[in-house]
C-alpha cells in the first residue's frame, strides 16, 4: 500500500478520491485552504487525533515544504488543487496564476527533491480551439490557441512538468478531466455548467443557456476509479483524457434538469454562443480504458437526478 498526498483534498474530486484511496488501503494525507479536524499543527500540536490533514496553500512554498518535512515521505502526490474555470480566471486571474502555475512549480521543486510520483490534474480546456477528436497527442502535433487564462495556466503547468521530466527525470502522469459532476458539488458561480443549471433550477434563478455546444459529462465515481487505478499502473510521461463519450447538447442538458425539477422554463434565456470557450468537445479515451480501467457506469439522466437529490438535501430544499 502507498502513502499518498492529495492537494485540494476538500474539493469535490479530492474528497471522493480520498475516500476511495483509503478504502483501498492506502494512507492518505490531504491539504487544502481551510482549517479542519485532524489538522497537523506546526508551532504546537493542534489536535489529539491522528493527523490526516493540513491547511496549506500550494502557492506558498514554505507551507508546502513543511508538509513534506513533517508528514512525508509520500509515494504518490495527486495534485488536484487549482483555481478552476474560465470566468474565475478573468475575475481572479492573480489567484489562477498563483495557484495553477506557481503552485505547480512548487510541487515540482519538491518532487525533484523527494522523488515522489506525481499525478497532475490538467483540464479539457487545454484543447482550446481544436475542433476535432481530442486525443492526448494532439497538443504535441499542432499549435493550439488557448481561449482563456484558466486554459493557459493549465497548459503552462503541463509544460513545467515536461521540462522537469527532461531536465530532472521526474516521474509524472497528467490527467485531463472533462466535465466531471456528481453529488458533493455545492454551488458557487464558477462551477461547471451542470452544477450551475441544477442550482439555478432549484433556486428559481434565471440563467443563460447557449445553443450549439455539447459535452460528455463524466460521473464522479467513474473518474475517481480511473484516477485511483493510476497507482497500480503508473506510467511516467503518460497523459490521459478522462471523459464520458456519450454527448449531450447544453440545450438538452438544461431541458433534462428543468423537466426533472419541474422548474419554470421562463427562467431560461437562450443565446447562440459563449465567448472564450469551445462549442463542442469530442474526446478519445482509449488510453484511459486500456491503462486505467475507465468506464462509464452512470446514465446521464440518472446521474443528474442523483446530483439534484443531493443538492436538495444539502440546501434543505423542500418541494
Amino acid at each position: 500500500m502507498a502513502k499518498v498526498l492529495i492537494t485540494g483534498s476538500k474539493g469535490v474530486i479530492g474528497t471522493q478520491l480520498t475516500k476511495l484511496l483509503q478504502a483501498r488501503g492506502h494512507t492518505v494525507f490531504g491539504i487544502d485552504l481551510r482549517h479542519e479536524p485532524a489538522e497537523a499543527g506546526w508551532e504546537h500540536e493542534m489536535s489529539l487525533e491522528q493527523f490526516t490533514y493540513a491547511r496549506c496553500d500550494v502557492g506558498n512554498y514554505r507551507q508546502l515544504e513543511r508538509v513534506f518535512e513533517k508528514m512525508g515521505p509520500f509515494d504518490f502526490v495527486y495534485h488536484t488543487a487549482a483555481e478552476f474555470g474560465r470566468w474565475n480566471g478573468e475575475d481572479y486571474y492573480e489567484e489562477v496564476w498563483k495557484t495553477n502555475v506557481i503552485g505547480t512549480k512548487n510541487i515540482i521543486r519538491l518532487q525533484e527533491k523527494y522523488k515522489f510520483k506525481l499525478i497532475h490534474f490538467s483540464s479539457s480546456e487545454v484543447y482550446g480551439d481544436f475542433d476535432g477528436i481530442m486525443k492526448e497527442e494532439v497538443m504535441d502535433q499542432q499549435e493550439i490557441k488557448q481561449l482563456n487564462d484558466y486554459a493557459m495556466s493549465k497548459w503552462v503547468s503541463e509544460m513545467q512538468i515536461k521540462n522537469s521530466f527532461l531536465w530532472r527525470k521526474t516521474e509524472t502522469v497528467v490527467v485531463r478531466l472533462f466535465c466531471t459532476y456528481g453529488p458533493g458539488e455545492w454551488y458557487h458561480p464558477y462551477r461547471g455548467v451542470l452544477a450551475k443549471f441544477c442550482y439555478h433550477a432549484l433556486m428559481k434563478i434565471p440563467i443563460v443557456v447557449y445553443r450549439g455546444g455539447e459535452r460528455g459529462f463524466t460521473w464522479i465515481d467513474d473518474a475517481c476509479n480511473a484516477l485511483a487505478n493510476i497507482i497500480d499502473n503508473f506510467k511516467p510521461g503518460e497523459t490521459y483524457n478522462i471523459s464520458a463519450t456519450e454527448y449531450c447538447s447544453i440545450k438538452k442538458l438544461a431541458e433534462i434538469i428543468w423537466n426533472y425539477i419541474g422548474a419554470d422554463k421562463s427562467l431560461i434565456r437562450y443565446e447562440d454562443s459563449e465567448v472564450m470557450t469551445a462549442k463542442s468537445k469530442k474526446v478519445n479515451v482509449d488510453k484511459s480504458i486500456r491503462d486505467l480501467g475507465f468506464k462509464n457506469t452512470m446514465a446521464l439522466e440518472e446521474g443528474i437526478k442523483s446530483t439534484i437529490n443531493w443538492m436538495r438535501e444539502y440546501y434543505n430544499i423542500k418541494d
